[in-house]
């Protein structure tokens, strides 16, 4: 026997979550389903378990600089890599509980707990029962990548779902990927003491395309741990239970394997041909950002099931678009936000608005400041780093920005307002820059660009002259 519902959500990550707190509003005839661990891939193994195991690598640090500060004992410090990922796991089952008190724990009929497949477009199975809805939204979320041969190297190759279920830190580990996660977790781990070697078949890591600030990233993170760029990695037995990683010429012997290449869609379990679904080259359906709908079909797909946008913010804002549709006689299209990026490494790596390699580079000015001697920077110990502005040619509009800097989560946020809001350099650079702080390094750049321009005669009334 069919059960019917309005709308059915699979998948209660966080995008499904965001897309339910949409569709109860318009509708008590709803279901979501999962089959399965609860408690979002962000505070399970991903934004918060990382963060934490980052801040933990950033206080032990800080000790290297104690000699030049006076401060004496430093090198006396050392690292329990036990109650390290203790500390780690302890905060990470304190978000989940979370996450889970103000979403499924309380959820009565509503909540199915199960693997769904279509049967067609309007109808799943879920374990014996069958729920057919008018719409469905598809927030099944992605799977860590593992090439098949490496599986076979057991709990001694990890990915995000393993590695902070460790009960100790290995001594050694290789990172195969450098993209956010890669350089988040293995420059944390290399500072509390486990000997990590970086691998990349790219050229450029951090998902850094802007070369100035490519090769400065490079340069910085690679005096924590070497960094071995342009060649694949392959991994084969050493003996004694490790592994020996190769890259090129070059080879590692390791007590384990971090692999952080991407990650997949769970999609091909949903049987998504007999709703009508054709999967891309990229192994997802073509849908509207806008919407969220996939082609005409009476479904829509959110969160990092999509492969597009895989951020938190990004998910929810997927969600509560899919949400609000899947409940709605007629979709509504949305303008998406200015993107905006951040990779926690030390210094954090922030891509805001337009992407360098998505620039008309005739028709675009960039400004760009060192931060090797901005006054709060030298203070802190932490004055490396670089600040890239990208400004409409004709008319001074702010297109975006790479940053390589401490702290460079708050520049980035307060660059992707600016660039949200279509502001111009202009408009900017009448701001109040307070002293000493970090955000001064925006100044600089915001004047450079002036002085490349001739905004200022006959764009702009005189009121805007620039002081």
């Amino acid at each position: 026997m069919e059960e019917k519902v309005d709308v059915a959500i699979i998948g209660a990550g966080s995008a499904g979550l965001y897309a339910l707190a949409q569709v109860v509003r318009t509708t008590d005839s709803y279901v979501l389903i999962d089959g399965g661990e609860l408690g979002t891939t962000c505070a399970r193994v991903g934004c918060m378990p990382s963060k934490a195991l980052i801040q933990v690598a950033e206080d032990f640090h800080r000790r290297k600089l104690f000699p030049r500060e006076g401060i004496e004992g430093g090198d006396g410090l050392t690292v329990s890599g036990g109650d390290v990922m203790e500390h780690v796991q302890g905060l990470r089952d304190i978000f989940v509980d979370k996450v889970l008190s103000t979403s499924t724990d309380d959820m009565g009929d509503e909540f199915i707990e199960g693997h769904a497949r279509f049967l067609d477009r309007n109808l799943l199975q879920v374990g014996e029962r069958r729920i057919r809805a008018k719409r469905i939204v598809i927030a099944t979320g992605s799977s860590p990548i593992v090439p098949g041969g490496w599986k076979a190297f057991g709990d001694r190759v990890l990915t995000t779902d393993e590695i902070f279920e460790l009960e100790e830190l290995p001594q050694s580990l290789a990172v195969i990927g450098l993209g956010v996660i890669g350089l988040e977790l293995g420059q944390a781990l290399q500072r509390l003491g486990v000997e990590i070697t970086g691998i990349d078949q790219l050229e450029t890591i951090g998902n850094i395309d802007d070369p100035d600030v490519n090769a400065l990233a490079q340069q910085l993170i690679g005096k924590d741990m070497p960094l071995w760029l342009g060649h694949p990695a392959s991994i084969e037995e050493a003996g004694d239970g490790r592994l020996k990683v190769s890259a090129g010429e070059r080879s590692v012997t390791v007590d384990k394997v971090l692999v952080a290449i991407g990650r997949a869609p769970n999609l091909s379990g949903l049987d998504p041909d007999k709703a009508g679904i054709t999967l891309n080259a990229g192994g997802v359906p073509d849908f509207d950002p806008t919407t969220m709908q996939i082609g005409e079909l009476p479904l829509f797909i959110a969160g990092d099931v999509t492969m597009d946008r895989q951020l938190l913010h990004e998910a929810a804002d997927e969600g509560r678009i899919a949400g609000i549709n899947a409940a709605a006689d007629k979709p509504v299209a949305f303008r998406r936000k200015t993107p905006l990026t951040i990779t926690f490494s030390d210094p954090n790596i922030v891509m805001v608005g337009k992407r360098y390699s998505e620039l008309d580079l005739d028709n675009t000015l960039i400004g760009s400041v060192s931060l090797g001697m901005l006054g709060r920077a030298l203070i802190m110990g932490r004055n490396k780093g670089m600040l890239r502005l990208y400004a409409d040619k004709a008319h001074g509009r702010l297109l975006g920005a790479s940053i390589l800097a401490p702290h460079g989560e708050h520049l980035g946020h307060l660059l992707n307002w600016c660039t949200e809001q279509r502001l111009t350099i202009l408009q900017m650079v009448r701001m109040p820059f307070y002293h000493p702080v970090l955000e001064e390094a925006i100044q600089p750049v915001l004047r450079d660009l002036v002085r490349q321009s001739d905004w200022h005669t006959g764009l702009y009334p005189p009121d805007l002259e620039v002081l």
